[in-house]
């Protein structure tokens, strides 16, 4: 089983950069398929970027271009870089870690976008 703790939430004005973390404890990183979701109020979950276990990189059709997710087997950690950050894109993210059925949650960093 591991465990997830999101970081690097925050307050950004429009046109500015984020980069979240989500550091895993309890088991490597390197085994899971991992990603990056986020809930706006009144809204579902919805997938943002994520890793397969080949590798292979996906992000949502609304953040393609501006932000980029990456791994650090090393340190164990999972990261969302987000440029040219918009309103819309104002949510609590969630890190994410799937092994077969077993899917695992962090509790969430708040990214607020606004002038």
């Amino acid at each position: 089983q591991v465990q997830l703790v999101e970081s690097g939430g925050g307050s950004v004005q429009p046109g500015g950069s984020l980069r979240l973390s989500c550091v895993a404890s309890g088991s490597i990183i390197s085994v899971y398929a991992v990603g990056w979701y986020r809930q706006a109020p009144g809204k579902q979950r919805e997938m943002v970027a994520g890793i397969n276990l080949g590798d292979r990189i996906s992000y949502a059709d609304s953040v393609k271009g501006r932000f980029t997710i990456s791994r650090d087997n090393a340190r164990n950690t999972v990261y969302l870089q987000m440029d040219s950050l918009k309103p819309d894109d104002t949510a609590v993210y969630y890190c994410n870690a799937r092994l077969g059925t077993m899917a695992f949650w962090g509790q969430g960093t708040q990214v607020t976008v606004s002038s």
